[in-house]
């Protein structure tokens, strides 16, 4: 999804786009002013101890909870000064309960970076090239209204530059919520939707945050090894990396425990609707996990210790984004299924960030992978471009801050 930052949000499905606000800007929902003022509460009360409460880690954790998210928990991994969890406001507006500091989340686009590694490492064994056509493994899948697979490459949808047109389903009231959250669209019905556009721009010219294209890639993983993407996720990435606490949830709408519960305000009525059951099996988005599991995977992932040395350096290779998506990420680049982005002491981090329905993450990790910090909210998103971009950029102030403070920077650019 990207639609343009300084429109006004309209559809709160074209989901977990991120790393990209764009997402949260379809997504946008908002948290009043009295259940803000009850979060602050149990935060001061349950979720951190008194000397926690006065580190610059949990004053930004507690800042992203004051732009309207209901819940916070952040964690920093290596570094320094050695691991570190905050958390602010509550996990269940109905209990008032803390949030907890590994509960599970929907992790949504931080999935692409899963497949774009599963993805690469079939290149390292020459399974599958970067510069393939899609036409060669879904033969007459990408086509119609200028759409072309013939001439889209596997690099191409890892980048978001393959043109491919990104249309989800909106969700954009409470009653289509209920409607469809355990009714996912497979992906055959997405790709099919997305077809009925003409291209964005054309192959190779452009770039273009499309889930869509990671669709695809989850079916060209399908076709390489005759297992479904999640399955080989699990066998390549999963178990090798020890990431017990990452999962595909297959059928089943729930998070498994514990979680902070998700919310979303819908339009302009006050009422916060609790959207934790919801059912997203695809490629672009469907995995859960925890912060833990997630710095564990980036830190291995940028340590060498996923790719063979030649796939870590593509990865890397990056593109800038388009200029709906500088709005939120200025300065920002996009390599294939990472993202770089500045610092505010200087040099870059890499990562990915995701947003889901009631769940928003933001992550950064150094360039050798020795220090990660992830962010999850269960937010409460607000109805304004304004108040959305407010609680992007505190949430990527918190995870900047935090790899600044533990010396996670590069500066040298690439």
């Amino acid at each position: 999804m990207s639609p343009n930052p300084s429109r006004r949000p309209s559809r709160s499905r074209r989901r977990h786009l991120t790393p990209a606000i764009a997402a949260a800007l379809v997504m946008a929902v908002a948290v009043p002013t009295a259940v803000t003022d009850a979060v602050a509460g149990v935060n001061d009360d349950a979720s951190a101890s008194a000397a926690a409460r006065h580190t610059p880690f949990q004053r930004d954790a507690d800042a992203v909870r004051d732009t309207g998210a209901i819940g916070v928990q952040a964690r920093v991994s290596g570094g320094r000064h050695g691991p570190a969890t905050v958390t602010s406001g509550t996990a269940d507006i109905r209990t008032g309960r803390p949030v907890p500091d590994g509960g599970y989340f929907r992790i949504a686009s931080n999935t692409k970076t899963f497949v774009a590694a599963v993805v690469l490492q079939l290149v390292g064994e020459r399974k599958v090239a970067l510069e393939d056509t899609v036409e060669k493994w879904l033969p007459g899948v990408v086509r119609g209204n200028g759409n072309d697979g013939r001439k889209i490459t596997v690099r191409q949808l890892l980048q978001h530059t393959s043109g491919i047109h990104d249309d989800y389903p909106a969700i954009e009231t409470a009653k289509k919520y209920y409607e469809v959250r355990f009714r996912p669209f497979t992906p055959e019905q997405l790709v099919e939707r997305a077809m009925r556009h003409r291209p964005d721009f054309r192959p190779g010219e452009g770039w273009g945050y499309s889930n869509v294209g990671y669709i695809l890639l989850g079916m060209v993983i399908e076709k390489a090894t005759g297992h479904t993407w999640h399955d080989q996720v699990r066998q390549r990435l999963l178990k090798p990396l020890g990431l017990r606490h990452t999962y595909y949830p297959g059928g089943s709408p729930a998070v498994r425990k514990p979680h902070a519960r998700g919310y979303q305000r819908f339009g302009t009525k006050p009422k916060l609707v609790d959207v934790t059951l919801y059912e997203d099996p695809n490629a672009s988005g469907g995995l859960i996990g925890t912060t833990a599991d997630l710095n564990r995977f980036f830190r291995d992932l940028l340590g060498g210790k996923v790719l063979k040395p030649a796939q870590l350096r593509e990865m890397k290779r990056t593109v800038p984004l388009n200029d709906e998506f500088q709005v939120p990420y200025p300065g920002a680049r996009y390599g294939l299924g990472l993202m770089r982005t500045g610092l505010p002491c200087g040099g870059w981090s890499w990562g990915h960030g995701g947003d889901e329905i009631g769940y928003m993450s933001r992550n950064a990790v150094s360039d050798d992978g020795r220090v990660a910090v992830t962010a999850s909210m269960s937010t409460g998103w607000a109805t304004s471009v304004e108040d959305v971009l407010r609680q992007h950029r505190a949430g990527v102030r918190l995870v900047a801050n935090a790899l600044c403070r533990e010396g996670g920077q590069a500066v040298r650019p690439r």
